[in-house]
């Protein structure tokens, strides 16, 4: 009877009742307690045809045929975090967190990328990448209850933006490289505000590999940054280069806008005068924004 009585006092709160109920003689509780969560993971991802079992291995997430590489989920309640569950594709329950969620009402924020070097910083409630790539993200809230279902499904929404370039000329010899420089470009991501952080002006170096030199039409480049859905709009300056670091041609894109979930894409040439636009869509996005220099 004691180890009841101990029991019962560990998960219930008794609180004094308020006027109106002490009005009508009556005792109020708060029950509280625990409640273990499964939450699966999808989004703008592509499953490959696994078996049941295998679908929480690596391969689970991907999008543009292209693996995440670490997922973070966050609980907060009352505005703190309670705590935290960072993921990789190792992992035996990839894309399928489990949380032991404390009874009350939970923000549940969920940040898949596969974005290089990432820093997480859970004083600014930020991750920033030395190198943005496609980025996934969800503020889910929940209320826990004692009857309350614990597997969920969440769907996340791409918070990456990209820029393509697809550079129509002739390749010339000696062609080593491409940098692209945004006048500015987000790095970052705060998980619990749902924007762009950590704006930087930085050389973006690409390698072009020597199989494309001599080829017109079909030197395609992409950058990735953070984006949230209000549009913005920045300069982007592009230069090719040969070993030696030399400028083979170059060009300035001019109020280039982008969004969350969108490719911005612009072709031309690069080394010579600018040729025709061409449209090009992905089907994984919303419409492109496709311009040309």
């Amino acid at each position: 009877m004691l180890t009841a009585a101990i029991i019962l006092a560990a998960c219930e709160k008794v609180e004094m009742p308020s006027d109106e109920g002490a009005e009508k003689g009556e005792e109020q509780t708060e029950v509280t307690g625990t409640k273990n969560f499964t939450f699966t993971v999808k989004g703008d991802f592509s499953s490959p045809a696994f078996s049941e079992g295998e679908q929480t291995r690596a391969g689970y997430l991907q999008a543009d045929g292209k693996e995440m590489t670490d997922l973070w989920v966050f609980d907060y309640v009352d505005g703190a975090c309670v705590q935290t569950v960072h993921q990789t594709t190792e992992d035996e329950n990839w894309g399928k967190p489990t949380l032991m969620l404390a009874y009350g009402s939970h923000h549940v924020y969920f940040v898949a990328s596969r974005g290089e070097s990432p820093a997480l910083d859970t004083e600014s409630n930020t991750i920033t990448w030395q190198k943005p790539s496609d980025t996934f993200w969800k503020d889910y809230e929940v209320n826990v209850v004692s009857t309350s279902n614990g597997n969920r499904a969440v769907t996340l929404e791409r918070v990456a933006t990209r820029l393509r370039l697809i550079v129509k000329d002739e390749v010339p010899a000696g062609c080593a490289s491409v940098t692209v420089t945004p006048d500015n470009w987000y790095y970052g991501w705060d998980y619990v505000g749902g924007v762009a952080v950590a704006p930087q002006h930085s050389e973006r170096v690409i390698s072009v590999p020597s199989s494309y030199i001599g080829t017109a039409g079909t030197l395609a480049l992409s950058i990735y940054g953070l984006s949230s859905g209000k549009e913005w709009a920045t300069d982007v300056s592009v230069s090719a280069k040969d070993v030696e670091g030399n400028v083979l041609g170059g060009v300035t894109i001019e109020n280039a806008p982008f969004k969350s979930n969108r490719s911005t894409e612009y072709s031309g040439n690069l080394f010579g005068i600018s040729g025709v636009v061409d449209l090009l869509l992905n089907d994984s996005w919303i419409d492109a924004i496709t311009g040309e220099w």
